[in-house]
């Protein structure tokens, strides 16, 4: 028995070499970008978050200093009881509210001295800031405070505050967000690693099979090119012999024939990865057919010595599937091709159609050598084909998938029983005449 063994054509290989940045590399730089982009926004939003938490705070100190200078009343009334000890228009140092500690108190008199009591007697009110009204921030020996003042006849009354809160909450507050941006940045880092690699890699192993399908391409067409190639140059440079010119336009021919199918496997291909969609589909009996397709490889397998038989259940129930006519033909015909030319001399291949349940499935056996369990997941592959076998590119059971996965069919790959390869696949039943029926429903 011969062995059957598929492999990866040789001259694919180098083109992995030229593949260009790895998925990790690529999805690093996106992660970078994205990081990039988000950590920007988050600058721009906790700076608007700052400053609006800063303005709160200082407009609820000025709020504060508002109603302090509101509560305290006339400092200065001369002749009356708000008169202090130094005679009229001096201020008492008692009228002042002790039970404000964090509102500072000062009274400016005519002559720009200022005096308060607790701490607004330690704190010296700047000469320059005595004549404060509106509320402003000053420094006060090396301390912020916000301060506002009003004036009371001869005198005036300046109230502040401490800005230590502030300063304190815009602290938390700028801890908090590093925190959170750093940590934000890492997620964000980290997230698009992992999602832009699940997004570029179907999109690297598309873009590296259409590369290996390339080399592939090119190395399957060098071989007949390089054959007509060198028939025509003997033919043109020996002087003419009818049985020599006959073998050679012979070989010719054959490449010609090889190189023609190869092309057209190729173009079928490309259309299907462009478009990504199917003809319009209608029903079709896979009884009628698979005896129609069977029908025009009787000749095939007569010229072989081989037994073609087909199968198709009973003629009472209709094996209905709903899919595109050529492309079930062409699978068909796939199946039938690989079936007859694996088969040696003699032997026997059998098409079989029957339903099962709500599915119908369509089965190809032959008695050639089977496929060995461990390679039935390669066979579809582009350019993998048996190495002992002449002829083929390796394109038509890709082709077949490639039907197949269009159309909700599923694939079964066993061993039949002459001892070959048997391969079957199974759509889901449509009722006659529903057009509207669906793959894989």
């Amino acid at each position: 028995m011969r062995t059957f063994r598929w492999h990866r054509r040789a001259g694919s290989a180098p083109v992995a070499g030229h593949a260009g940045p790895s998925v990790g590399i690529l999805a690093i730089r996106v992660a970078m970008a994205a990081s990039a982009i988000v950590g920007i926004a988050y600058l721009v939003i906790a700076v608007v978050v700052a400053v609006v938490v800063s303005d709160n705070l200082t407009s609820e100190i000025d709020r504060n200093l508002a109603l302090h200078l509101a509560g305290l009343g006339n400092v200065s009334q001369p002749g009356g009881p708000d008169v202090g000890p130094g005679g009229p228009g001096s201020f008492d140092p008692t009228r002042l509210d002790p039970g404000h500690f964090q509102v500072l108190q000062w009274v400016v008199n005519a002559d720009g001295t200022a005096s308060g009591q607790g701490l607004s007697s330690i704190l010296s009110l700047p000469a320059e800031d005595g004549a404060v009204t509106a509320p402003t921030t000053v420094s006060i020996e090396g301390v912020s405070y916000r301060i506002a003042g009003r004036v009371d006849g001869t005198l005036r009354v300046v109230v502040g505050q401490s800005m230590e809160g502030v300063s304190q909450t815009e602290s938390y507050l700028l801890v908090a967000e590093l925190g959170i941006g750093c940590a934000l940045l890492i997620v964000v880092f980290l997230g698009s690693v992992v999602i832009g690699r699940r997004v570029a890699l179907p999109i690297e192993r598309a873009r590296q099979r259409q590369l290996e399908f390339t080399a592939d391409a090119s190395h399957e067409l060098r071989t007949p090119l390089s054959v007509i190639e060198a028939q025509a140059t003997l033919a043109l440079a020996r002087g003419r012999d009818a049985t020599w010119d006959h073998a050679a336009f012979g070989r010719i021919d054959v490449e010609l024939k090889r190189s023609r199918r190869l092309v057209d496997d190729m173009l079928w291909l490309a259309r299907f990865d462009s478009t990504g969609g199917q003809p319009a589909a209608e029903p079709v009996d896979l009884r009628v057919l698979a005896a129609q397709t069977a029908d025009r490889f009787g000749a095939v397998a007569e010229t072989r010595g081989q037994h073609l038989e087909v199968r198709a259940g009973s003629s009472e129930s209709d094996e209905i599937v709903t899919a595109p006519p050529d492309w079930l033909d062409r699978l068909v015909g796939i199946l039938l091709d690989n079936a007859c030319r694996y088969s040696p001399q003699g032997g026997s291949i059998t098409v079989g159609v029957a339903g099962e349940g709500r599915r119908v499935r369509l089965t190809v056996d032959d008695s050639g050598p089977g496929i060995p369990e461990a390679e039935r997941g390669r066979i579809f592959d582009r350019f993998h084909r048996a190495t002992d076998q002449p002829g083929g590119a390796g394109l038509g059971l890709a082709i077949a998938d490639a039907i197949v996965r269009a159309t909700g069919g599923r694939w079964q790959i066993g061993t039949s029983a002459a001892g070959g390869a048997s391969v079957s696949v199974s759509w889901p039943r449509s009722m006659s005449g529903h057009l509207d029926s669906r793959p894989g429903q």
